[in-house]
């Protein structure tokens, strides 16, 4: 772990005030480690953006009576599937199934296969959860 270093912020007493009931409201022991995580995530957002190694997690929401729609889901990851770590497919009721997609690689290509899916006709819902590859991770597939 690095070495912490402390820094002074400045800010108006309203943001402050609003500040400190997020971190109240999240849990964070302390102003630092709110801080720290909006940090990271903003870190994480600008790694993505860049196109840097990322791990990140497509989600979908499908109907699964859509005419052939899981073989196109199954197609668009097998023609990505160097970056597919793992997936999870869930039965959320008669007609409508969500899948979770573990994803790592290049976050350009993470980006362009969870645009696939997620515009694919039949999909209800998508997103993704992406965060950059920490430092030092070379553990590959």
């Amino acid at each position: 772990m690095s070495k912490l270093v402390r820094f002074g912020v400045a800010m108006e007493e309203d943001t402050l005030a609003s500040f400190d009931a997020l971190v109240e409201r999240r849990g964070y022991e302390n102003r630092s480690e709110a801080l720290r995580d909006l940090v990271r995530r903003e870190l994480d957002r600008e790694a993505w953006e860049q196109g840097a190694p990322s791990v990140a997690t497509i989600t979908l929401v499908y109907d699964h009576h859509v005419r052939e729609l899981s073989e196109r889901l199954t197609e668009i990851q097998h023609d990505h599937g160097e970056y597919i770590i793992s997936t999870l497919h869930v039965h959320l009721d008669h007609d409508h199934c969500m899948e979770v997609i573990a994803a790592r690689g290049p976050a350009g290509a993470l980006q362009g296969m969870a645009q696939r899916l997620i515009g694919t006709r039949g999909v209800l819902s998508g997103d993704v959860v992406a965060a950059a590859l920490p430092k030092g991770s070379t553990h590959t597939h």
